[in-house]
């Protein structure tokens, strides 16, 4: 029976999480006060972007080996099958590998002998796409067992793997280390970020590990809200947990698929909704077709693509700068070198002059926007007036088109001023700060602690939602159905234990690289773009730049030379413009393409999956089980996962928020509607159905109450005025807020309620 090891493995259990609590919110806490360096590095900055990392690394690891140690489980395949099983895969994998670095090195070279760009793109995109879908058809299946968890025999390593590939999405791929660019150690005091997604989405895996991955295994289900059935009985507790899947998958899917718009749209030059339906195609054909057992087999080639598409730029650019292809290793002597950068900027009579003139402009549209009507009206009366003076002066034609042009821009009517003007405002205040808004690289949190009272409040601000967001994403990791699904696959508990170990170091080498990269590309744009005439910057600018949401610049001051503060680096531009900031061959550019396209796909599927299973299997079956349903079951999960893949590219081709931010807020639903009541549930025997239900709704109401009354296109939406934070936390934080309402009122209404049955949840009671 399931939670049978709990007694055994408490004294394990404190230990680690204990560890892991230091290591984490610990060693964050004091960062301010974590003075010196570790070899080349600041402190609390190797700390916090790799030590920790190791440290969870280790944390895992050594709990899978001492729980296995001390539970050794009955292996239910046949040894010498499986044994020729695992050979046959690792043959296979090994020969997948080879085979994609001789095609990678044959398009080199072809590309070097003439071979056009757009061919090379279209190639790679076309074999990488075809290898996706070949697997999806071999592995179609209409059988339950194998659509839903894959056989339950995927071995941990390559379990590992495609997990791995279905954690690290878009946001992890294209956003992560634009966004440890843009934000620095920990972003600015109101908007949390930086490290925080690093240690977020790895010390995460420790809860999975120590909490909910082995209990669940146990049990043999077949999806998350199965839990929710087989520990509390009745209905809602697993109608429940249906919703709360969907509706956090949901929003994490439409993160992915604008991703892979972008991508698709970059890689091969349509539109960007054409993008986001042609690689659509992909995904459906994967996870339609062949379920759980053909999104495992194509994440763990997708998962080859995308550590290659990561690890060879950031290695090339840590070459070029430092000598030492080994990023993690190399790059913190770069960021010494972009403190001393960030400090002369501060200063520089051309920085100051460029943010002067923003703040001039600022100033100017603050003032508008206190007289919009009016504004509006002078302003398009002068226009109106230069161009009669123009048609009476004869003067040049295109003097005349530019005036016109200036009259036809000018907003409709008032409202669309008052949006275009704010949004003006705002972009300019912005340009208006230091370094351009941006947050010095290496400083932990905004404010000064020892400073003014409104210095700080700002400290406090920012540590607290620096803690928020990495609380909300660890506990969210440890909610996340779709991720939670695939350690089902493992042949049992035990492997389930090494798959999170391996899970973490495949996904490790990607988050010890993001930071590199982030301060790789900062030190290029720094020390070999800033400065330079407009006139001698180098051509991959020109070309990301018609797309100014990726790269926009602008001579400000007038002085024909680029300032610091005269460009602006989108997040998304720092990994797919990589390889032309290191001057690669344009295979590599493609590679990088094909590798975000790639971590899109892969978490697409897997989320499209655990949806369409969410609505067949737990909401219109409910988990009815004789051999007739099994097959209506997975028909009709096929059926709803083509209906919510239509729904959600749609939704993405509305171009939502950033990858991020959609990404972060579904963590904090995930970790409030399933966390407290799955965990209690497992180690906590007095746990009741009505807690449960309790603990969902209260969890899941706070948190969505929260995001309703502070996101601000919900916030409009519903006719709310002003924001509402508590204590500054931002609302992508609202599960920080969630998770303890919805742990007390689960425990409080236990305790109120009489103890379930045994019979009602349908095994006998915890042994925690």
């Amino acid at each position: 029976m399931p939670f049978k090891t709990t007694q055994r493995n408490w004294h394990l259990h404190a230990v680690l999480l204990a560890l892991w609590f230091v290591f984490s919110f610990g060693i964050v806490f004091f960062a301010r006060d974590l003075s010196g360096t570790f070899f080349s590095w600041p402190l609390a900055y190797w700390l916090t972007a790799q030590g920790a990392l190791l440290v969870f690394i280790a944390i895992v690891v050594v709990f899978a080996l001492v729980a296995n140690r001390r539970s050794p489980e009955v292996f239910q395949f046949d040894s010498v099958e499986y044994g020729s099983y695992t050979a046959s895969l690792r043959r296979r994998f090994f020969g997948f590998v080879v085979g994609l670095l001789l095609f990678l090195v044959a398009l080199g070279v072809a590309e070097q002998y003439g071979l056009p760009k757009a061919w090379v793109a279209g190639i790679f995109l076309s074999v990488t796409l075809v290898l996706y879908a070949v697997i999806g058809v071999f592995a179609r299946t209409a059988d339950a067992n194998e659509y839903y968890v894959a056989g339950r025999r995927i071995p941990g390593v390559y379990n590992g793997m495609a997990t791995a590939a279905d954690w690290m999405s878009a946001a992890s791929f294209i956003s992560l280390a634009g966004g440890l660019y843009t934000q620095g150690f920990s972003g600015s005091g109101s908007q949390p970020g930086g490290l925080a997604y690093v240690l977020g989405w790895t010390g995460g895996f420790c809860l999975v590990a120590l909490l909910v991955a082995p209990y669940l295994r146990s049990m043999n289900l077949y999806t998350v809200p199965d839990y929710f059935r087989v520990r509390f009985g009745g209905h809602w507790p697993r109608r429940i947990a249906a919703w709360s899947a969907v509706l956090c998958s949901f929003t994490y899917v439409v993160a992915q698929l604008y991703g892979v718009g972008l991508i698709t749209s970059r890689l091969t030059g349509v539109h960007f909704e054409i993008g986001i339906l042609l690689a659509l195609g992909g995904v459906l054909v994967c996870s339609f077709l062949g379920g759980m057992r053909a999104v495992t087999w194509t994440q763990v080639t997708q998962y080859v693509v995308v550590i290659l598409a990561f690890l060879i730029p950031v290695s090339w650019l840590s070459y070029q700068q430092t000598g030492n292809p080994l990023a993690p290793l190399a790059y913190g002597q770069q960021l010494g070198k972009i403190t001393q950068m960030e400090q002369a900027f501060a200063v520089s009579p051309q920085e100051q002059e460029v943010i002067a003139i923003y703040a001039q402009r600022a100033e100017e549209f603050k003032h508008k926007l206190a007289d919009v009507e009016s504004s509006l009206a002078s302003e398009r009366e002068e226009l109106r007036r230069q161009l009669r003076i123009l048609g009476d002066s004869k003067a040049p034609d295109a003097q005349v088109q530019a005036t016109r042009k200036a009259l036809a821009s000018l907003p409709k009517d008032v409202n669309a001023a008052r949006e275009l003007w704010t949004k003006n405002w705002l972009e300019n205040t912005e340009k208006a700060k230091a370094l351009g808004g941006m947050a010095p690289q290496t400083r932990p949190f905004a404010g000064d602690p020892e400073g003014s009272a409104s210095e700080q409040a700002e400290f406090s601000t920012s540590r607290a939602n620096f803690l928020a967001l990495m609380f909300c994403l660890m506990v969210g990791t440890a909610g996340l159905p779709h991720l939670l699904t695939r350690y089902y696959t493992t042949p049992g508990v035990a492997q389930a234990r090494r798959s999170v170990a391996w899970s973490l170091i495949f996904i490790t080498l990607l988050y010890l690289s993001a930071p590199a990269l982030a301060v790789l590309v900062k030190y290029e744009v720094m020390a070999n773009l800033v400065g330079q005439p407009f006139d001698a910057l180098p051509a991959w600018m020109l070309q990301w730049s018609r797309d100014p949401n990726l790269l926009s610049f602008s001579d400000v001051n007038a002085d024909g030379v680029l300032q610091f503060a005269e460009l602006r680096v989108g997040a998304d531009l720092v990994m797919l413009a990589s390889p032309d900031i290191g001057g690669l061959p344009y295979v590599v550019s493609v590679l990088v393409a094909a590798g975000g396209l790639a971590a899109a796909l892969s978490t697409a599927d897997g989320l499209l999956l655990t949806i369409g299973n969410a609505l067949a299997h737990d909401v219109y079956f409910e988990g009815n089980s004789n051999k007739a349903e099994a097959m209506r079951r997975v028909m009709l999960s096929k059926f709803a996962l083509l209906v919510v893949a239509l729904m959600a590219a749609y939704a993405a081709a509305q171009r939502p928020a950033g990858i991020l931010y959609l990404v972060s807020a579904s963590f904090s639903l995930a970790g409030a509607a399933f966390v407290p009541a799955m965990v209690l549930g497992i180690f906590w025997k007095r746990m009741t159905r009505a807690g449960a239900v309790a603990g969902m709704l209260a969890g899941l109401g706070t948190t969505v109450g929260y995001m309703v009354l502070n996101f601000p296109v919900l916030r409009q939406w519903f006719g709310f005025s002003e924001e509402h934070l508590w204590f500054g936390i931002q609302p992508v934080s609202a599960g920080v807020f969630g998770v303890p309402v919805g742990l007390m009122m689960a425990i409080l209404v236990s305790l109120l309620t009489s103890p379930d049955s045994a019979e009602d949840r349908n095994l006998s009671p915890p042994l925690g």
